[in-house]
């Protein structure tokens, strides 16, 4: 069975790691508030998807 001759170090494991990183999700702007929502999924401010109302929101 193979096994590591050496122990990995912490800098040579980080630099196998650099490409995971965490991304920040896409936003977009709702066409009838103007509020920042996920691309296609219903406005949680004011509930409209596609210019149409879909949900209604309590406040």
């Amino acid at each position: 069975m193979a096994v590591p001759k050496r122990k990995t170090s912490k800098s040579r494991r980080d630099k196998r790691r650099t490409h995971y990183k965490a991304t920040a999700p896409t936003t977009a702007v709702c066409s009838n508030c103007g509020e920042l929502c996920r691309p296609h999924n219903v406005c949680a401010k004011c509930g409209h998807y596609n210019g149409k109302k879909v949900i209604e929101i309590k406040e």
